[in-house]
């Protein structure tokens, strides 16, 4: 039995970081297979099933609704159902911190034949699911919020597709959609005016017109759902905690192997180059329709502020704090904007952002949608709060690195949400000794 995960860790000051990143799988592209291999007639094989908290949330429903599952030979085999072989679950269906499972799944269960509904921690009880609730209303499925938040209960039924115009840019009521409209009758169609995450459409082998410059993504009940082999590549939201701590670092060399590099997802690439960071991408490949590669990262002689805003965000929604991170390690301003929806993920994360790195000594004012942070501000050690989100932890370690004097981080068991690991990992780059409970005992490695 494993110790339980560190809920206070200290963080030095590094020295330098090398090495090669053990990284989890991409909990987006996990999320996605187990539910498509379930919605499969047949056996579908995933190779690289995260054993983070989110993603095995969508296993844990999926078995409540009568899916057989096992491992075996060190991957994950799903018996799928089809579309209505799901059987009505004997209670609530719990998603954890997970908003992806909560989304995705309800798109499938507006389809069904019986009621469910949906629950969530305090966290994901706080995230708003009128967004999804509105289309699956409009769809013919009955939808019963509590003040636009989970409990969501699912009256499931027959649906027909509909047209319908994304209002936020959002991957997770996209896929809801899409995944409804397997289950209706007609044509589902989803506008997105701005692009986000792709995974679902490139998964279902989905067609995408551009047309004035709008995405238009189409399904319905005769787009085919085949069991196969899924391989799940590295996480590039992982990646990106130690893409950042590399070009801040000095004397700092990473290799990062097999990263998911979607272009709806890697923007931060492109970022951290505009700003001077030195990161080389080799052997491209492809696998599922996801695109992947190998990351090879060091240190710059210094960085310098961007601008991000506009159709850049929903590319690197997730990097946001960590972006500003670098920022705050950067000469010059960096002004990120167009990111209101940090605010509605599992806290509000421009505020926590903001909070963590004006203890550390960073010059950062909080906009309505973004940040400006003015670098050039020696960061010190400081006692900063996570407020239970993994990325708000995980950026503030990477603050850490940088800092004058060790920081303290309470509500560091959050990353086991996606990368329960990353303690260990980034203590192992370091050489050891970098990370530590404040007791003084070594964070266990998160396996298990």
């Amino acid at each position: 039995m494993t110790a339980p995960r560190p809920a206070t860790v200290t963080v030095e000051p590094a020295v330098a970081l090398a090495g090669r990143v053990g990284l989890p799988a991409d909990k987006s592209i996990a999320h996605r297979a187990a539910i498509l291999a379930a919605l499969a007639e047949g056996e579908s094989q995933i190779v690289g099933y995260p054993e983070a908290a989110d993603p095995q949330a969508t296993l844990a429903v999926l078995r409540r609704l009568g899916v057989p599952m096992e491992e075996r030979d060190d991957a994950l085999y799903v018996q799928g159902v089809g579309r209505y072989g799901f059987t009505a679950p004997d209670g609530p269906l719990d998603c954890g911190n997970a908003g992806t499972t909560m989304r995705l799944m309800a798109g499938v269960l507006a389809g069904q034949g019986f009621a469910s509904t949906l629950i969530g921690d305090a966290s994901l009880s706080r995230r708003p699911m009128e967004r999804i609730a509105e289309p699956l209303r409009a769809m013919g499925a009955s939808v019963t919020l509590t003040d636009d938040h989970a409990p969501v209960r699912i009256e499931g039924g027959r649906l027909r597709g509909i047209p319908y115009r994304l209002p936020v840019a959002s991957a997770q009521v996209k896929s809801c959609v899409l995944l409804a409209g397997l289950l209706a009758d007609g044509s589902t169609t989803v506008v997105e005016t701005t692009p986000s995450r792709d995974h679902t459409e490139r998964m279902l082998g989905l067609p995408v017109l551009d047309l004035g410059g709008e995405r238009h993504v189409s399904v319905d009940a005769d787009t085919p759902v085949y069991p196969r082999l899924w391989v799940v590549p590295r996480d590039f939201s992982a990646a990106a905690f130690f893409l950042v701590a590399a070009s801040i670092v000095p004397n700092a060399t990473l290799e990062l192997k097999g990263v998911g590099l979607n272009p709806s997802r890697a923007a931060l690439l492109d970022v951290l180059r505009a700003m001077g960071a030195h990161v080389a991408v080799t052997n491209e490949r492809e696998h599922g329709g996801e695109p992947l590669g190998d990351l090879r990262i060091h240190a710059p002689d210094g960085l310098v502020g961007v601008e991000v805003g506009g159709a850049l965000v929903p590319n690197l929604i997730d990097e946001i704090p960590v972006l500003a991170v670098a920022a705050a390690c950067a000469e010059g301003r960096t002004t990120i904007r167009d990111a209101a929806e940090l605010r509605v993920k599992e806290t509000d994360r421009l505020a926590a952002t903001a909070a963590f790195l004006t203890a550390m000594g960073a010059a950062v004012e909080e906009t309505k949608d973004g940040l400006m942070i003015d670098g050039g501000h020696p960061l010190r050690g400081a006692t900063v709060e996570s407020r239970g989100d993994h990325r708000i932890a995980m950026a503030a370690a990477v603050a850490a690195l940088a800092a004058s004097g060790p920081t303290t981080i309470r509500g560091a068991d959050a990353v086991a949400v996606s990368f329960p690991a990353f303690w260990a990992e980034l203590d192992a780059l370091a050489g050891g000794g970098l990370v530590a409970e404040v007791s003084g005992r070594k964070p266990e490695d998160g396996k298990g």
